[in-house]
């Protein structure tokens, strides 16, 4: 069993298996973040205690992206292998000097935080009142010093993907969030302080801890203090514009945080549970699509294949538009049995569910656009184009701000969210459109037609699937989970005949390109 564990922790993974591992790590994690949301829903349903956990995530998350911790694998990871290739000691040097400026301006900024954690908890969450804005500072408090455990553990897991040792940094969220479970269950009885202990808990365990010894066992480490290093600055000039430039893609689930305090108890907390199932469809399809193709742009941008890069990429966003398109119009049908089989139970009521099925379907309606953001990001980065995402992410940002205000007045957290859907719509539409400007329309061509072609074809069997879905929970009001697991079972069905139907007679050929791939799929198995 150790020399198990000790091959899976510093064992060097092939291309295959690495992609096996992070795409089990991925749907590992996103499961264990709806359970770890089910507990939170199950025993403090959507109220002022669970709104103040999720507010408390605002400032940290801030930090986080400021210091481009989610990007490190782009900025860091190239450095680290051209100064270890240069050799061993050169290689541990400029990580010292990386770990020891990370450590000291994050230590700084998180404690600057914790010290003004009562004026950072009225920007965080201003429509609370006094007592919960006390409490969002109390939680500020123990959630902030995560951030550094999650800066210093991204610098140790580059290490580990230069090593291609893929296992353990596929870990560290599922530990991540089996702590945040563990700490709430633990101190129920206080509310949600127990979460917050857990997130302090996982980052430093999971996110730090356990990469430090793999990188200590898979190969040795000799890390120093040390803070001057050439490869600094070049890492810096690289991370700037990610640092700089806020999209609204990042930016959208603090927005819903902080204007959603402002529209009544309860409104973070349901906004969240909406945007968490929301987040399946785009972490599944649209960030898959995204990931999946950028290792082909790259290549090509590096052969000077400008009509190959343009060809890949419309193909890509056509694929994409064939299946994320019915997949989030089935969801928009079928948004209340999917919200009552996941969240209602305990704390979490019929009521809360009512509240939730709009929130959601609003927000499903930009699912498509998250494609087209997450295909067009990755090939300005296939181009080494940091700055051109970020900028037009900043743009669109600075636009996006007045219409939550507006919008949160408005409409309450109904607001928020159609506030929510719009600026990743205009954001997504800014980007596609610099691309076209500077390397022409080729990569988008016929893409508006598929999604028009796909849309009206799924708006039959949207409402088919809708009706359904309505008859069968009516027949089982006694039992709603059951109901709804059948509900969504009868839903499914019926949308994807009258969907295939509706295709083939409307546009025999929009499912050529998804039916050939699964043939060839289907012969490789078989194979």
């Amino acid at each position: 069993m150790g020399n198990f564990f000790g091959n899976m922790v510093t064992g060097r993974q092939r291309m295959g298996v690495a992609a096996l591992i992070m795409a089990a790590s991925v749907f590992l994690s996103r499961f264990m973040g709806l359970i770890r949301d089910k507990v939170i829903s199950y025993y403090h349903g959507a109220t002022v205690e669970s709104d103040i956990y999720f507010a408390s995530f605002v400032i940290p998350d801030f930090l986080n992206y400021l210091l481009a911790g989610g990007y490190f694998s782009i900025t860091l990871i190239p450095l680290l292998a051209e100064y270890f290739e240069k050799g061993e000691e050169e290689g541990w040097n400029f990580l010292s000097a990386v770990l020891c400026w990370v450590f000291l301006v994050a230590g700084a900024l998180t404690a600057l935080a914790w010290a003004g954690a009562p004026g950072l908890a009225a920007v965080a969450a201003p429509g609370f009142g006094g007592e919960a804005m006390a409490r969002l500072a109390f939680f500020l408090r123990i959630i902030l010093p995560a951030q550094v455990f999650f800066l210093l553990g991204a610098c140790l897991s580059g290490v580990l993907y230069m090593r291609r040792q893929f296992a353990v940094p596929a870990l560290t969220p599922l530990v991540y969030n089996a702590c945040i479970i563990l700490g709430g269950l633990l101190m129920i009885d206080r509310g949600m302080e127990g979460f917050c202990w857990g997130v302090l808990a996982g980052a430093g365990a999971g996110s730090f801890l356990l990469p430090l010894l793999a990188v200590r066992a898979g190969g040795g480490m000799h890390l120093r203090v040390r803070f001057f290093h050439p490869g600094v600055r070049r890492f810096l000039l690289l991370a700037l514009p990610l640092m700089i430039g806020q999209s609204i893609v990042v930016l959208d689930e603090q927005f819903a945080r902080i204007f959603g305090s402002l529209t009544g108890d309860g409104a973070v907390s349901l906004l969240n549970y909406a945007r968490r199932i929301m987040q399946v469809p785009v972490g599944v399809i649209a960030q898959a699509a995204g990931v999946a193709s950028f290792p082909f742009l790259a290549a090509l941008v590096a052969k000077g294949d400008e009509k190959g890069v343009n060809t890949t990429l419309n193909s890509a966003m056509r694929n994409t538009m064939l299946v994320i398109i019915p997949v989030s119009a089935w969801m928009i049908a079928a948004a209340e049995p999917t919200l009552r089989l996941i969240f209602q139970q305990g704390g979490f009521g019929h009521e809360q569910t009512a509240q939730t099925v709009p929130l959601l379907r609003i927000m499903l309606v930009a699912v498509a656009f998250w494609g087209v953001q997450q295909l067009t990001g990755r090939a300005f980065y296939a181009r080494k184009d940091t700055i051109t995402p970020a900028v037009t992410g900043t743009v669109a940002t600075i636009v996006a701000l007045p219409l939550y205000w507006w919008l949160s007045g408005l409409w309450g957290a109904l607001g928020v969210a159609a506030a929510g859907t719009v600026s990743v719509v205009l954001y997504s539409i800014m980007l596609a459109g610099v691309w076209r400007m500077r390397y022409g329309a080729q990569a988008y061509e016929g893409v508006a037609r598929v999604f028009a072609v796909a849309a009206l074809c799924c708006l039959p069997a949207a409402i088919g699937a809708w009706r359904v879905a309505d008859m069968v929970s009516a027949f089982m009001p006694q039992a709603p989970l059951w109901g709804a697991f059948w509900s969504l079972a009868a839903s499914f069905g019926v949308f994807g005949l009258a969907y295939a139907v509706a295709a083939r007679v409307a546009a025999p050929s929009l499912l050529d390109p998804l039916l050939r791939l699964i043939r060839r799929k289907g012969q490789r198995t078989r194979q």
